[in-house]
């Protein structure tokens, strides 16, 4: 399937298999609002981890049937997030997502070295796929939030994240932009040697499955026009499907210029664990949080 709109990663999942969906400490009724309308839309099904007592009362209210759920009582938000973490090792859940827990306690269940999520030496990081008004295809960009000045050894695993999105995506060899605040190999400046470094991994074979080139300004990685005027030969040639952000500085404010300025649409999840964890907060719009649902029952295994 061709997927260059968020609403197509909603069909793509339609055609698989139903993923399970464990949710830590839903409690409150935005996530229970988003899990019943991916339920509704036939994407997954839904483990809801917490009171089942506040559960039900948040169902009466918003006139959600409660019986589209399968319901693990816990009430108290640590172990309900420890628990919808357990269901995700024990073969019981697919992926998971953020309740009404706090970020730094959904954090922790997941890093917990004995029993959370994430494999030895494995780095977890956040991926969010855009739509934009004015650009012809997804943007996949990496890392908005997570990961505050990755190191190269950093920058390969989240180069390799994105890869793998895209291909989830139907991209069969995504163009991925290492980007800096130059197209010009500027030896003094940290990204762009990074960028250059992975740059020539991807072409001896270290890196696989992607164009990759670096270092790139914006400009170039996205528009066309800028890649003539420069003059600049590049693989990606400003067609970019990922972009890898240098740090979380230029990722955060590329996100937020992005959704507030641009109003791009979007879905974000964590990657790098055992499975896609969902992270949306409560500022975010229920259709943000159906694709971020969308999104990771899309990558999940």
């Amino acid at each position: 399937m061709n997927i260059t709109k968020l609403e197509d990663v909603i069909q793509a999942v339609k055609s698989k298999p139903k993923k399970r969906l464990s949710v830590a400490f839903a409690n409150d009724a935005h996530t229970i609002e988003a899990v019943s309308s991916a339920i509704d839309l036939g994407i997954v099904e839904g483990i809801l981890v917490g009171d089942e007592k506040t559960i039900k009362e948040i169902c009466e209210h918003e006139k959600i049937d409660i019986n589209k759920f399968t319901i693990v009582q816990e009430a108290d938000e640590v172990k309900a997030a420890n628990k919808a973490v357990s269901l995700v090792n024990e073969g019981k859940a697919d992926f998971i997502m953020k309740g009404l827990v706090s970020t730094d306690k959904y954090m922790r269940a997941i890093l917990n070295k004995e029993t959370g999520l994430l494999p030895p030496k494995a780095v977890l990081s956040h991926v969010v796929v855009m739509e934009f008004e004015h650009y012809h295809k997804l943007l996949v960009a990496t890392d908005v939030a997570v990961i505050p000045a990755p190191d190269l050894s950093q920058k390969i695993a989240l180069t390799n994240y994105v890869i793998g999105v895209s291909k989830a995506l139907g991209i069969e060899t995504p163009k991925v932009a290492m980007i800096a605040a130059t197209e010009q190999m500027s030896y003094g400046m940290p990204a762009c040697v990074d960028a250059a470094i992975i740059a020539k991994m991807a072409e001896r074979g270290q890196i696989k499955g992607a164009l990759v080139d670096g270092p790139l300004a914006l400009d170039v990685a996205i528009d066309k026009e800028s890649v003539d005027i420069k003059k600049l030969k590049s693989a990606v040639d400003g067609d970019a499907d990922c972009l890898v952000f240098p740090d979380i500085e230029a990722a955060n404010v590329f996100y937020k210029t992005s959704t507030k300025l641009a109003k791009a649409k979007l879905g974000a999840m964590l990657v790098g664990a055992k499975c896609p964890a969902v992270l949306t907060s409560r500022g975010d719009s229920a259709e943000t949080k159906t694709f971020s649902i969308a999104l990771a029952a899309l990558t999940a295994k």
